[in-house]
């Protein structure tokens, strides 16, 4: 699953630079993730890092891009260049 930024979002600049894959934008109001990119981390730490470091506990799981586990890991492969 990707993961989404509510409206409640303070835009305090702290998951933007955590995020590996460069899923997280500021928008037009508030920081946005890019679904395309975001694998909830899997392939790089054991959970999210933007969940870990926002403050207001703004980022959850987005119900509109469920994927699974190994459909996160096979995105972070394709992402990271490593698929043949």
């Amino acid at each position: 699953m990707a993961l989404k930024i509510k409206d409640t979002c303070i835009n305090c600049d702290m998951c933007e630079p955590e995020c590996p894959n460069q899923a997280i934008f500021f928008g037009e109001e508030i920081y946005e993730i890019k679904p395309e990119r975001c694998t909830e981390c899997k392939g790089h730490y054991d959970k999210p890092t933007c969940m870990s470091v926002c403050p207001i506990d703004c980022i959850m799981v987005d119900p509109e891009h469920v994927e699974s586990e190994a459909q996160l890991f096979d995105k972070y492969v394709k992402l990271q260049g490593l698929a043949e």
